[in-house]
């Protein structure tokens, strides 16, 4: 592993317009918003509306890590509560047929330090990754341009894009057999129907840790998940098969995952800001730092989806100054959570607050 190099204010950039583009993306996500509350009565999120599972578990942060490693929240051995939401991309609850890119949300309760601003108050390190190694526009005004597309289609056609789905899903399994995928069209409703608690999960964009600059991964280990790996699931037989998929494999067993970091070794060919740029494993390899682990639970529930969904807002801007988010499509997100977080509160008409402890969250504590 070469030695990572320390962060420098001058490796991040700001695009052109960058201020403006922030300015409509909000627009484009609020009127995201607008529609599904006008339809649903609902105050969703913008992006990722509908979870799949709504877990606990511990994060154990591994003893003896050398010094480049040990940063931040994973500074000294630890155990911490962690919330975990498995999600899917749409601002609409769409069935499941709709096959699109997956997300998990984790909130490590306990975070000591200090915090970024807006979280000063905080005990909360949050992070917020995706089923794909890369972000799939490398800058905002790409983003802004294939969100302003989605959103065009909030709450329409919800028939018409089952059948599209299946086309698509059709196209990226033609071109997986060749080696190649597309993120475009696994966008677009093109995503494998497979069982999602069998997929790695990335950052896709770079955090600081530490000195240092990294991304994260969260890397299935248990048997039980490994083997869900590709698994198939018919998301045609059941609007929320992928609930009851992630219930039924937690009502019978628990699971493991591998926390990874991959370090910043060389800002030219790892660079921060340039989302969609895939950093090389020979040139830095993920490295455990922490292992999550969950027990068999309930795995998803009206109760916890008030509390959670509803209740909870995720940001990787929640966290320690150790971990602040790095780039472009980070900064202009930051306004975009926050403003997510304040237009759902104000519609449920209660706060949306940050947790100090799993006490008082409706999970299944029980033994299996």
């Amino acid at each position: 592993m070469r030695p990572p190099i320390e962060y420098d204010p001058r490796y991040e950039i700001l695009e052109e317009g960058e201020g403006d583009t922030q300015a409509d993306l909000l627009d484009v996500l609020h009127g995201i918003a607008d529609t599904t509350f006008r339809d649903t009565g609902q105050p969703l999120r913008s992006v990722h509306a509908k979870s799949h599972g709504l877990l606990h578990a511990e994060l154990r942060v591994l003893p003896d890590l050398p010094s480049v490693l040990a940063q931040g929240l994973f500074a000294s051995p630890a155990s911490y509560p962690v919330v975990m939401r498995l999600s899917t991309t749409p601002g609409d609850v769409l069935p499941d047929a709709v096959s699109t890119p997956r997300g998990m949300a984790l909130k490590v309760i306990g975070a000591q330090g200090p915090h970024l601003l807006g979280s000063e108050n905080d005990v909360t390190q949050d992070f917020v990754l995706v089923n794909a190694t890369t972000f799939l526009n490398a800058g905002p005004k790409a983003f802004l341009g294939g969100l302003t597309m989605l959103a065009a289609t909030t709450d329409k056609a919800p028939a018409l894009k089952r059948v599209l789905s299946a086309a698509l899903r059709k196209v990226e399994g033609a071109l997986e057999k060749t080696g190649t995928d597309s993120a475009a069209l696994k966008g677009m409703g093109g995503h494998p129907a497979t069982h999602p608690l069998g997929d790695t999960y990335y950052s896709q964009v770079p955090i600081l840790y530490g000195p240092y600059m990294a991304k994260v991964a969260l890397v299935p280990t248990a048997v039980g998940l490994k083997t869900l790996h590709g698994q198939p699931v018919d998301v045609a037989s059941d609007p929320d098969v992928l609930r009851k998929a992630v219930a039924e494999h937690f009502a019978q067993q628990g699971g493991e995952w591998d926390l990874r970091v991959q370090l910043c070794t060389n800002i030219e060919e790892m660079p921060i800001e340039n989302a969609a740029s895939e950093w090389s494993e020979e040139l830095s390899p993920y490295v455990t730092v922490a292992r999550l682990v969950a027990p068999p639970q309930i795995g998803w529930s009206e109760a916890l989806s008030q509390a959670i969904d509803e209740g909870m807002s995720f940001s990787p801007w929640h966290g320690l100054a150790a971990h602040r988010p790095l780039g472009s499509v980070n900064r202009v997100r930051k306004a975009a959570y926050e403003m997510s977080a304040k237009l759902r509160a104000q519609r449920r008409g209660a706060p949306i607050v940050e947790p100090t402890s799993l006490d008082g969250l409706p999970f299944d504590f029980t033994e299996h």
